[in-house]
C-alpha cells in the first residue's frame, strides 16, 4: 500500500482536524478503505457492535474533541446510523459520515446489488441523508482524483466550520485512485465579525447598561459548540448573576458565587426565575429554548430587555447586529459591564455559594429513592469527571443538583434519543482519556444500546456506570400510562449481563438498593482501575421533582386540545 490514494488523503485531512479515532462497522464496500485506516499512523479504528452505536460514539467524541468521523457501508449500514447523524444535526455536533459504496461500474450497471433497493437507483440513501446533514458529496469514478480530494476538503471544512454533520460517499474504486499529497492545510475558519458592526454594538450595550441597575446572564449549549466559553467566563467572572438551561450546564462553573442554578421556565426555582425574568438587562448567550429545557416553552422573558447573542448575530430588543461572532459580542458586553461596574448589582467572586454547599446527608440503611440516589451520585462526582446523563430519569435527576467545578455534562435533551449516552461514553472517553467517564442511565434506555458495553470493555475504559433499575420507562409513565403495560420492559440482571460481556474479568458489578450500599459502591468504583457497573434499584413510581414538573408540562402539551405555544 505504498501508493498514495484518495483514501489516504481523506484520512490525512481527518487527522488534520484532530480526529484520532474512526468509529464504525465494516462492510464489504468499506474493507479496502479500512486497510488504509489500519495503516494510518495517527487514526485508530474503533469497531462497534452496530452502526447506531458507532454513530452515537462519534457524536460523544465530537462533543469533547470538536470533530469526529463515522464509517459505515452503503445502504443498510448508513441507514442504521442515520438516527445518530440526525441527533448530531439537531444538537450542532460536527460528525463526518463516510459511506463506502459499490464501485462506479457496479452502480452504472444498475443491477440488483446487495444493500440497495434493487431498482438500480443508488442515490436513494444520499437523498435521505441530505435532510440531516449540512454538506454532502457523492464521489464518482468519472471524477479525477484531484476533483475527489477537493470535494473531501470542501466537506470536511464545511462540517468543521458549520458545526454540523457532513456526508461523504466514496465508491470502493474511487477510494483507491492515486492522488497527490496536499501541499497546504485546509482553509482556516473565516473571520465573522464586521468591525463596524462591533463598534455599533459596543455603543448600544453601553447605552443599555447606563440606565440599568441589575444584570443577569442565561447561557446555553451553543456557547460550547461555538468555542465561546472563555469569553463567557470573562463576563461571568465580573460577578454577573447567571443561570443555564439544562442543555448548557457544561458551559459554566456551577460552584461560582454568582451561579443561580438551572432555568426551566415555570418549573424553575423561584430564586432563579426571579433574577432571570426580572433583571433590567438579561444577556442570553447561545440560548435555544426547547420544550424539554423550558418547561414546554413556559419561559417569560421580555425581549425588550435582552441582549440575545447568537452564533453570528446579536439582537438588543428589536435592533440586529450582524455579522458578529459570539465571542466578540460577549467580550464587548464584558467591557461595558466593567465600565458600568459602580452602579450594577454584581456578586463578589469570594461570596460563598450557600446553595452549592448544602448538605446531602441520608440514613445509610434507608432504601434508595430518586432523591437519595441523585444526592449520593452528585456528592460522589469530582473535578475532571465527564458525566453522561441519559434523557429521562437520569438527566432530570441530576438536574436538581449542582455539579462540582470542571465536571463536563453530556446529555441530549433536544433529539432525546434514549440510549444515546452509553455508546457516547465510548467516544467521549477516547476523546478525553484523562477524564473519568461516569454514565447515568435508566434500565429502559440501556436496553436499547447495551451491545456497546462490550465495546467499552474491549477498550478497557475505566467507566463508572449507574443503571437506574426502576422497572421500565419512568419518564413515559409519569407523562401518561403510569400502570400501562406499554411502559414495562423485560427485567434484566445487569450485573450478570456485564460479567457475560467481560470474560477476562476486568470489570466489577454490584446491585444496590440502599443509600449505604450505593455510597460504598461508588467509593470503591472511584478507586478501581477497570469498569464498574452499579445496578441501583429504586421504586418504579418514584421520579425526580424536576422530571415530574417537566412531565406534567409534557402531558398538557400532548393533549389534543392543547393550544400551540411559541418558543419565546
Amino acid at each position: 500500500m505504498s501508493e498514495y490514494t484518495v483514501a489516504d488523503h481523506l484520512l490525512d485531512r481527518l487527522a488534520e482536524v484532530g480526529v484520532r479515532h474512526l468509529f464504525g462497522v465494516p462492510g464489504d464496500f468499506t474493507l479496502g478503505f479500512l486497510d488504509h485506516v489500519e495503516a494510518h499512523p495517527l487514526i485508530e479504528w474503533v469497531g462497534c457492535a452496530n452502526e447506531l452505536g458507532a454513530g452515537y460514539a462519534a457524536d460523544g467524541y465530537a462533543r469533547l474533541n470538536g470533530f469526529a468521523a463515522l464509517s459505515t457501508t452503503f445502504g443498510v449500514g448508513e441507514l442504521s446510523a442515520i438516527n445518530a447523524v440526525a441527533g448530531s444535526f439537531a444538537e450542532h455536533v460536527p460528525v463526518l459520515h463516510v459511506v463506502g459504496a459499490p464501485t462506479t461500474a457496479t452502480q452504472a450497471a444498475g443491477r440488483a446489488t446487495h444493500h440497495s433497493l434493487g431498482d438500480g437507483d443508488f442515490a436513494h440513501f444520499a437523498r435521505m441523508t441530505a435532510e440531516v446533514t449540512a454538506v454532502q458529496a457523492v464521489l464518482s469514478g468519472a471524477d479525477s482524483a484531484a476533483t475527489s480530494t477537493a470535494e473531501i476538503d470542501r466537506v470536511i471544512t464545511a462540517t468543521r466550520d458549520r458545526r454540523l454533520p457532513g456526508y461523504l460517499v466514496i465508491p470502493a474504486d474511487v477510494s483507491e485512485l492515486a492522488a497527490e499529497r496536499a501541499t497546504g492545510p485546509l482553509p482556516e475558519h473565516p473571520s465573522i465579525t464586521d468591525p463596524a458592526v462591533l463598534d455599533r454594538f459596543r455603543s448600544a450595550v453601553a447605552e443599555r447598561l447606563a440606565s440599568a441597575r441589575s444584570i443577569a446572564a442565561l447561557a446555553d449549549i451553543l456557547v460550547a459548540r461555538l468555542d465561546a466559553q472563555d469569553a463567557l467566563h470573562r463576563l461571568l467572572s465580573e460577578g454577573v448573576r447567571h443561570a443555564t438551561l439544562l442543555w448548557g450546564r457544561r458551559v459554566v462553573d456551577e460552584s461560582a458565587a454568582a451561579y443561580l442554578g438551572s432555568y426551566l421556565g415555570t418549573a424553575s426555582d423561584t430564586a432563579v426565575r426571579t433574577v432571570i425574568e426580572d433583571s433590567d438587562v438579561l444577556v442570553m448567550a447561545g440560548v435555544q429554548f426547547t420544550d424539554l429545557t423550558s418547561g414546554f416553552f413556559s419561559q417569560h422573558i421580555d425581549l425588550g430587555r435582552t441582549i440575545d447573542i447568537r452564533g453570528e448575530s446579536t439582537r438588543i430588543a428589536d435592533e440586529r447586529f450582524e455579522p458578529l461572532a459570539m465571542a466578540d459580542a460577549l467580550d464587548a458586553v464584558t467591557a461595558a459591564v466593567i465600565d458600568a461596574h459602580a452602579h450594577l448589582q454584581l456578586v463578589h467572586p469570594a461570596t460563598p455559594n450557600v446553595a452549592a454547599e448544602a448538605g446531602r446527608e441520608a440514613a445509610l440503611d434507608a432504601r434508595l429513592s430518586q432523591a437519595t440516589l441523585w444526592q449520593q451520585v452528585t456528592a460522589f462526582l469530582r473535578a475532571g469527571d465527564t458525566v453522561l446523563a441519559d434523557q429521562g430519569t437520569s438527566f432530570y435527576g441530576i438536574a436538581g443538583h449542582r455539579l462540582p467545578h470542571d465536571v463536563t455534562l453530556i446529555g441530549q435533551p433536544l433529539w432525546a434519543s434514549i440510549g444515546f449516552t452509553l455508546p457516547a461514553l465510548l467516544g467521549a472517553a477516547l476523546a478525553r482519556p484523562e477524564r473519568r467517564p461516569v454514565l447515568l442511565i435508566g434500565d429502559g434506555a440501556a436496553q436499547l444500546t447495551i451491545a456497546e458495553l462490550g465495546t467499552i470493555l474491549r477498550h478497557r475504559i475505566p467507566a463508572i456506570i449507574v443503571v437506574v433499575d426502576n422497572a421500565g420507562y419512568a419518564v413515559e409513565r409519569v407523562i401518561h400510562g403510569l400502570q400501562e403495560e406499554y411502559n414495562d420492559i423485560a427485567r434484566w440482571d445487569w450485573v450478570a449481563l456485564m460479567r457475560a460481556m467481560d470474560p477476562a474479568g476486568t470489570a466489577h458489578g454490584e446491585r444496590v438498593d440502599s443509600v449505604g450500599a450505593l455510597a460504598a459502591a461508588l467509593a470503591a468504583a472511584r478507586e478501581a482501575d477497570g469498569l464498574t457497573l452499579i445496578q441501583a434499584v429504586t421504586p418504579a413510581g418514584d421520579v425526580p421533582p424536576v422530571l415530574r414538573a417537566v412531565a406534567a408540562a409534557a402531558a398538557a402539551a400532548n393533549r389534543p386540545a392543547a393550544a400551540t405555544t411559541t418558543a419565546r
